[in-house]
């Protein structure tokens, strides 16, 4: 097929030049004209012709190119295509319209110069010099007559007889000869002279003839000689009406053919000068894309081309840079993740585990193998927990903030406490999957506990030491009295009595105390309304008369969920400690605020007492550690954990001038 499309174009050359050929031929046997006026009318069709097939040559031949890249795709015909239509379209319909125009006037025009009003007088002109002639012929004819019988001379007139017939005749003299009379004009240069012969007989046979000659002036027959010439032309050109309409409406044609093809060739040729650059560029792009980052494009443009192919290898020298610090952080980030103890998960946006390292391999029992690439639903199914299923659905497919929790899980039937940190990444404009950390913290609360109870086990045994030392002095002295039969046994039984109750009393109260903390109740969240819950907690302390409590409760806090009684004992807690602080007397301020976009709410509790010491503030939490003389130390960690129970959290700082800030922080919404 490639080879018949130029044969195809030859062909189509060859047709076109030969019936050119054809059509000059054809005029140039035409005789009326001079060789010259013809070459003149012919020559800018030449011209023509030769011009828009020379150009006609490369236009195609870029068109078949142009083509051939459609058909194999290759990068930048698009653009091209587009440039040569749009080049094109532009060109065309004015030049159309002009063409349409422009032949119309042609037309008119040379309708003009043959139009029947120039032509007319023309040929009165003609007429009337032939009928001027024949006056003058029929008046030197009828003045011969008149002289065979009168020979009266008239001036203007020239008279001679001829007897014998002269060598040199005229027909009409020859005529004269044979008894026919005649007239006739002979041209000169000092002007044409009207002849009139008229044969002279004698005896009924012609004896002689008689020859009247008058000249006419000279500027008579010059001007009757330029309308004959005039009238001759006139015709010639008539005959040249339709070739030479026809030959200036190829010319015009070709013309306006040479304008759209010269359009379509520098719309060839631009396109070229931009689709080339570009091609380099998609390839070197495509080379990019395959991971070749040692590509760098060797064109030098000032234009807009050459500042793209300069930005195109400047951008592949950082994106190289880039990917060695890529794969550096990479090995880094990798290093840690297979290093550190922690398990670490990452699931992209449908939920696919992406990411896995050793440490969670290992705490789950699995090959990082049989888990990477694989649904997170394929992980949960042989871990055992309900903790975990309901952190799952609360937040599947939700947005949320960041969550710390400790889940009890039960993998391949063994028992683990998990520390799970889940939280969502994104970048600027989209979530692009989850972050999952977590560590097995069993062995690590197991010691906890071991340690906790140590300590919980010495507090204890010290604060029940304390009672036990005056019940057994009271008893030892009431069996010494009584043993004695002393007189005042029975004023110190009743005293000594109230002594053991007493002490028995506050041994009851701190296994109620131990017991509360050992089994903290399970937390119920509801939807609370916090300004009804404080104001209501505030009213167990109306008691304090010199205690002033001072509230900021926004109108518009939302409902919050959480366990209303649990809070309620949080808050208790703390303002007991603060009144117990300030000594019955002071002020204690208490104000709500949140961040909906954060879900969260802040309770701040402040008194104006003297403060805690920066070296307490952290032991404040702790179980059995208490500032209080007769304190069991268990009111605050009981606090913080019903705080934490609420995935929430509590902070310390001083107030100003002088006191302490209690802040609470917790969730607004579960989710």
């Amino acid at each position: 097929m490639k080879k018949i499309r130029p044969i195809y174009l030859f062909i189509l050359i060859f047709v076109i030049i030969s019936l050119s050929l054809i059509v000059e031929l054809h005029f140039l046997t035409h005789k009326s004209l001079p060789l010259i006026t013809k070459l003149f009318l012919l020559l800018p069709l030449n011209i023509s012709i030769i011009a828009l097939l020379t150009l006609m040559f490369y236009v195609v031949k870029n068109i078949v190119k142009l083509m051939i890249e459609r058909r194999y795709k290759i990068p930048g015909y698009k653009i091209k295509t587009k440039l040569v239509i749009i080049m094109v379209m532009i060109t065309l319909i004015p030049t159309s319209f002009l063409f349409i125009i422009t032949s119309g006037l042609i037309t008119n025009y040379i309708d003009r110069w043959f139009s029947p009003r120039i032509k007319q007088p023309l040929d009165s002109s003609i007429e009337i010099s032939k009928t001027f002639y024949e006056i003058e012929r029929q008046r030197t004819l009828a003045y011969a007559k008149t002289l065979l019988k009168n020979d009266k001379v008239l001036k203007g007139y020239s008279i001679k007889r001829i007897s014998k017939l002269p060598v040199d005749a005229s027909e009409t003299i020859k005529a004269a000869f044979n008894g026919i009379e005649g007239t006739e004009i002979i041209s000169e240069k000092k002007g044409d002279i009207i002849r009139a012969v008229v044969p002279e007989y004698n005896k009924e046979k012609v004896s002689s003839v008689l020859v009247v000659e008058t000249t006419l002036p000279p500027s008579i027959s010059k001007g009757i000689d330029e309308i004959q010439d005039a009238y001759e032309n006139y015709l010639m050109l008539e005959a040249w009406k339709i070739p030479i309409r026809i030959n200036y409406i190829l010319i015009l044609g070709f013309m306006t053919l040479l304008v759209v093809f010269t359009a379509l060739w520098i719309a060839l040729r631009v396109s070229k000068g931009i689709t080339e650059p570009i091609q380099k560029l998609v390839q070197s792009t495509e080379d990019v894309a395959l991971g070749d980052l040692d590509v760098q494009l060797d064109i030098k443009r000032d234009d807009e081309i050459g500042q793209l192919v300069t930005s195109f290898n400047d951008m592949v020298k950082r994106l190289k840079k880039s990917q060695e610090s890529l794969k550096s952080t990479y090995l880094y980030i990798k290093n840690i993740l297979e290093n550190i103890n922690s398990g670490v998960i990452f699931l992209n946006t449908n939920g696919t585990i992406s990411v896995i390292n050793n440490a969670a391999c290992k705490i789950l029992g699995k090959n990082s193998e049989d888990l990477i690439n694989k649904h997170y639903s394929e992980l949960l199914s042989f871990i055992d927990s309900d903790e975990l299923k309901k952190l799952v659905s609360s937040i599947e497919g939700r947005v949320f903030n960041p969550i710390k929790k400790q889940i009890e899980v039960t993998i391949a039937d063994k028992k683990a406490t998990l520390l799970v940190f889940v939280t969502g990444l994104k970048d600027e404009q989209k979530n692009i999957g989850m972050l999952v950390v977590f560590e097995d913290i069993t062995d690590v609360l197991k010691a906890e506990r071991i340690g906790m109870w140590q300590e919980i086990a010495m507090r204890v045994a010290h604060e029940i030491k304390n009672p036990l030392t005056p019940i057994k002095l009271s008893t030892e002295r009431l069996i010494k009295k009584w043993q004695n039969n002393d007189p005042d046994f029975a004023l110190l039984f009743p005293k000594s009595t109230q002594i053991i109750i007493k002490e028995v009393d506050s041994l009851k109260h701190l296994v109620d105390e131990f017991s509360l903390y050992g089994k903290m109740p399970e937390i119920k969240k509801t939807p609370t309304n916090l300004k009804d819950l404080i104001e209501d907690t505030i009213d167990l302390f109306k008691g304090y008369k010199d205690v002033v409590f001072n509230t900021s409760l926004p109108d518009t806090l939302p409902f919050v969920e959480i366990d209303p009684e649990q809070f309620r004992r949080v808050i208790t807690n703390i303002i007991d400690n603060a009144i117990h602080v300030l000594g019955n007397n002071g002020r204690i301020d208490i104000s709500v605020y949140y961040q909906e976009d954060l879900n969260k709410a802040y309770i701040d509790i402040a008194d104006n007492g003297p403060g805690i010491k920066d070296e307490l503030k952290d032991k404040l939490f702790k179980p059995y550690f208490s500032t209080k003389k007769n304190g069991t130390g268990l009111g605050l960690a009981i606090a913080y954990r019903i705080i934490e129970e609420h995935r929430g959290n509590i902070k310390i700082k001083d107030n100003k001038p002088t006191g302490t800030i209690f802040t609470i922080e917790f969730p607004i919404k579960e989710n």
